[in-house]
């Protein structure tokens, strides 16, 4: 199974200008007066703060594809995340930068994207449309629960776009995708269907939900940006592109888009109170599966590694150990299906948690008490 994801080159300076590296696709926000953001229980559309409409276009029209095209242009920016200088291994000067999309979701200047865009983030600037260039600082991010992130660039003159709802999509429903495709072709402009609804892939040991499959055209430097149906509204943020699954090589035309109804609830908390609140555990871990297992010598197939312990967090206030094996966290036993963050999710906040353990060959429960990150 291959994905894509965001890449990095790292070439001496002496030798050649920096070198832009493309955050790929795959590893590709507010109630009140804060636009784009739907009202209540985030179930239908809303612009609270956007004075755009969507657009009232009939179907059959023969520019409707272009006319949906100009109306969301202006709206999609480019994101750079320059990383300051470093020396590497060999003693030589490196600079590298990432190169993203977003989509402008509120007038006041914030803008959605993925989180493996602004990963470790240095100076980050946006390119607008039109080529304006403004300094962005990156707000919060929703990683590794999902590959989500808001920056913020100053606002003034900024056209965001309102959001659809991702429930009312249909397989064989046109849409488009906007974005910086191989970094160096600013908002370029893609065509193609809903490919299905609710998929589910596997992104650096999570799983990620209620994706759409498009066949759209979507390319290096693509991720982040939006996923437009033909009322001009954004139904999803592009994040990762299939190249290869299992022995298959080659394949074409299914990618995966983090859908809005995801995107929403996520968006609105972090540019209304700065953050979503996350269950946090307070380790590094690594998921079990029968090759690992093999590979280290353990007794179980499943369940989650403990790599670190992080001082005085939940997990080592309640005696998890470097070495322990998670097996399961409340009522979810932890499997190839449901890894450790999947499992994790699905506690409270503020709850106290069963958590079972294998130490030693012995296997034990501990209680976890949850909180925010």
């Amino acid at each position: 199974m291959g994905l894509e994801g965001g890449f990095s080159r790292n070439l001496p300076l002496r030798l050649v200008v920096p070198l832009l590296v493309v955050a790929l696709v795959g590893g590709a926000v507010a109630g009140g007066a804060v636009s784009l953001l739907l009202e209540g229980d985030g179930q239908g559309a809303g612009s609270a703060g956007n004075t755009r409409p969507p657009l009232d276009l009939p179907a059959a029209s023969e520019d409707v594809v272009a006319r949906v095209a100009a109306y969301a242009v202006p709206s999609v920016v480019t994101i750079i995340n320059e990383q300051p200088p470093r020396v590497d291994s060999l003693g030589r000067l490196v600079e590298s930068v990432s190169v993203g999309s977003g989509v402008i979701v509120d007038e006041r200047g914030f803008i959605i994207t993925n989180e493996h865009v602004i990963h470790d983030p240095g100076n980050l600037r946006v390119v607008l449309s039109d080529g304006e260039e403004r300094p962005a600082t990156l707000v919060s991010h929703d990683a590794p629960f999902t590959d989500l992130a808001v920056v913020r660039v100053p606002q003034g003159n900024l056209r965001a776009l309102p959001f659809g709802d991702s429930g009312d999509l249909v397989p064989g429903q046109t849409v488009l995708a906007i974005g910086s495709a191989l970094f160096e072709f600013r908002n370029s402009v893609s065509v193609g269907v809903v490919s299905g609804l609710g998929r589910r892939w596997l992104r650096e040991g999570v799983y990620m939900e209620d994706l759409i499959q498009t066949d759209a055209a979507i390319n290096s430097g693509n991720s982040g940006g939006p996923l437009i149906n033909l009322k001009g509204e954004v139904v999803g943020v592009m994040a990762n592109v299939v190249r290869r699954y299992g022995p298959a090589e080659n394949i074409y035309g299914i990618s995966f888009v983090i859908s809005s109804r995801t995107i929403l609830p996520i968006a609105r908390s972090i540019i209304e109170r700065g953050s979503f609140p996350r269950p946090y555990f307070g380790i590094d871990h690594e998921n079990i599966d029968a090759e690992f297992a093999a590979a280290n010598n353990l007794r179980v197939d499943r369940g989650a590694l403990v790599r670190r312990v992080i001082d005085a967090g939940p997990a080592d206030a309640a005696g998890i150990e470097v070495g322990d094996v998670i097996l399961r966290i409340g009522r979810n036993d932890l499997t190839e299906q449901l890894p450790f963050v999947n499992a994790l999710a699905l506690t409270q906040i503020g709850e106290t948690a069963p958590v079972q353990i294998l130490r030693d060959g012995r296997v034990q429960e501990v209680m976890v008490g949850i909180v925010a990150r």
